[in-house]
């Protein structure tokens, strides 16, 4: 069963993205700063007009004063979130909610993350004590065990695979080459990415998302509200959420080529967005490619493509930039890096460019200037294969 959705009730007005990258010169306030600032420019308005705030970050602060004090809110209501690298999405989720249920009239979604002054060559966080049954292994080696499942179960043969993830390494390469705010702005060959030293399983250092800093920011107010702060906002025509039970790991059925996560909170958002054919009616998305195999297997669970047959879509270019559904065309995680709070926002900010037709013309997405197409995604997981956290939005340039 669906959620009752908000579809069309509340609408983002302003929109705020820093640079993302290895910022040793910028504080988590400095970056708060320059994307709330940013957020408020484009909606036309102060920060004293902001009635709330929902605040994402999973270890670059601990209560909402981490943002109040950056900004010197006088005496307003910030929530601090955190649900993995799901954080950005959760605080922009909860202030949907907000202004939805009547509660505020105007509140800002904003989210941060400091990962490259912390002396960890991942992501950061207390490790939870557990009955010491878990298996211990690196990011990079829980999401690798989806390539040689999803092969094994289709019959694509390592050569093949290996190309699969490489043109999917390569295309978010080649968009993150054209846009000023991701970390890696340069093409990367095929070659290059195909013969790059292994990191875990099949997995090289280009079939990996970067480790950066970056802030985002939202302003959300009700829909009828939106025309008097900016002529082109966005609806929000979908918020879902799903967190599985976990068993993955320990379940005999889990065969790491799906995250049911994904597939559950799809189906919700597609739901309350009145989405029947996705791959045909959004012009865009943005998704979590926090490791190549892992954007292949987000095509099946999102319907962008029949299973089994994903692997086939991504060679014939079907995500590509120019490309029938062009997925992560501002580069993704994988141009970008993660920083866990910003990343959700980070992707709704694409939304923001392509849907209103303000990207950079060399890639400004076709299925919106020529195809017409009104509806974008974003999706952002968190946690690993049989054992995460998964949120969808669909955001649209029209009403309806």
């Amino acid at each position: 069963m669906a959620s009752r959705g908000i579809k069309d009730q509340v609408a983002i007005v302003g929109m705020g993205c820093t640079a993302f990258g290895e910022h040793w010169d910028k504080s988590v306030d400095d970056m708060l700063v320059e994307a709330s600032q940013e957020a408020y420019s484009s909606a036309g308005i102060a920060q004293d007009d902001i009635d709330a705030y929902w605040f994402g970050t999973l270890a670059s602060g601990v209560s909402g004063l981490t943002l109040s004090r950056a900004l010197k809110i006088d005496y307003k209501p910030v929530t601090r979130v955190e649900n993995m690298c799901a954080t950005g999405s959760e605080a922009f989720r909860n202030a949907c909610y907000a202004v939805a249920s009547g509660a505020y009239d105007v509140v800002a979604a904003v989210g941060v993350e400091k990962l490259k002054d912390n002396g960890m060559s991942g992501l950061t966080g207390a490790v939870l004590p557990s009955d010491g049954t878990k298996s211990e292994l690196t990011a990079p080696a829980m999401f690798s065990l989806l390539a040689p499942a999803y092969a094994n179960k289709y019959g694509v043969d390592e050569i093949e695979m290996k190309e699969v993830l490489t043109r999917i390494a390569w295309k978010n390469h080649f968009n993150g080459a054209r846009n000023k705010r991701a970390q890696y702005q340069k093409e990367v060959g095929k070659d290059t990415i195909r013969n790059a030293p292994l990191i875990a399983g099949q997995l090289g250092i280009f079939d990996c998302s970067g480790v950066s800093d970056g802030s985002a920011a939202a302003i959300i107010v009700r829909a009828e509200d939106a025309l008097k702060y900016t002529d082109n906002p966005l609806y929000v025509k979908a918020l879902a959420f799903a967190a599985g039970p976990a068993a993955g790991p320990i379940d005999s059925d889990y065969d790491y080529t799906t995250f049911h996560e994904v597939s559950a909170s799809a189906a919700d958002a597609y739901a309350q967005a009145d989405v029947t054919d996705p791959r045909a009616q959004l012009a865009m998305a943005e998704v979590h490619d926090c490791f190549t195999p892992t954007e292949l297997v987000l095509m099946e669970d999102l319907g962008f493509a029949e299973r089994g047959l994903a692997w086939k879509e991504v060679l014939a270019g079907t995500f590509d930039l120019d490309g029938e559904l062009p997925i992560n065309p501002d580069g993704g995680l994988k141009s970008f890096g993660h920083p866990i709070g910003a990343s959700g926002l980070r992707m709704l900010f694409e939304c923001w460019l392509q849907l209103r037709r303000e990207a950079p013309d060399d890639r400004q997405i076709k299925t919106v200037t020529e195809g017409g197409r009104t509806l974008g995604m974003t999706h952002n997981l968190g946690g690993g294969p049989g054992e995460c956290v998964s949120f969808v939005s669909i955001v649209g340039s029209e009403l309806g």
